[in-house]
């Protein structure tokens, strides 16, 4: 049976899974050095540091016993300065078998569930430079350019991830399909009665398809053979 796609906040017990994500993810860097060490075991003192930061949180997505994505953020605030609070998204990396098929949007939204229990005002991102997809994805997410950083508000984000709910072609081990609606549906429903009985179903045209299908049919109907037609020069 496929597992479910779940998405939580990672535990001493996820950090050699994490450590393998890291990896993959300066190996495909082109400024790895900038993004973490490639030391697997000071990677993991690392990442165990970061847990126990005041504030800091690592969220980790996972289809059964695989880790597919992380997240590592810190939420900051109030402070002698400001008053507001802020939640600071300091990474974000998917395995790249898995992109497209809704890990880095499940990954956000949970951001959003941390963000809105803290009362955070901002998300503010800084993604590396050079890291054009971690930035395309943001800017798609609504984060806005404001100087190195992308700053998104995060009733704003909340809004754009419920609008743009991931869509998939096929579902990988629990990931959200894409919903079958409309037209696709009754062609889905005829196949299915079709296979079912050996016949093809009856289908009712709605009266306005109806009397386009006639204007089409009439203008066929009258319209001259290609042997008639000519040539002028």
């Amino acid at each position: 049976m496929p597992h479910r796609m779940t998405v939580c906040a990672a535990t001493s017990m996820d950090v050699p899974d994490l450590v393998e994500l890291c990896l993959a993810a300066r190996a495909e860097a082109g400024t790895g050095a900038a993004l973490c060490s490639d030391d697997a075991g000071r990677l993991h003192d690392q990442l165990l540091t970061a847990l126990g930061l005041p504030g800091g949180f690592v969220l980790v997505a996972r289809h059964g016993d695989q880790a597919d994505g992380m997240l590592v953020g810190r939420t900051v605030g109030p402070t002698l300065f400001a008053d507001r609070v802020v939640v600071d998204l300091e990474a974000l990396y998917v395995r790249a078998g898995v992109r497209r098929r809704g890990v880095g949007h499940a990954l956000l939204t949970e951001l959003v569930a941390v963000a809105e229990a803290a009362a955070a005002v901002e998300v503010v991102a800084a993604p590396l430079p050079g890291a054009r997809g971690v930035e395309r994805f943001l800017a798609r997410a609504g984060f806005q350019a404001a100087a190195s950083y992308r700053v998104v508000t995060t009733a704003a984000l909340r809004r754009r991830l419920a609008a743009d709910q991931p869509r998939t072609s096929r579902p990988l081990t629990g990931s959200i399909a894409r919903p079958v609606t409309g037209g696709i549906a009754r062609l889905v429903a005829l196949r299915r009665q079709t296979l079912a009985t050996g016949e093809l179903p009856s289908v009712e045209v709605p009266a306005q398809d109806a009397q386009t299908s006639r204007q089409v049919s009439r203008t066929v109907a009258t319209r001259r053979p290609a042997s008639s037609s000519t040539v002028t020069s």
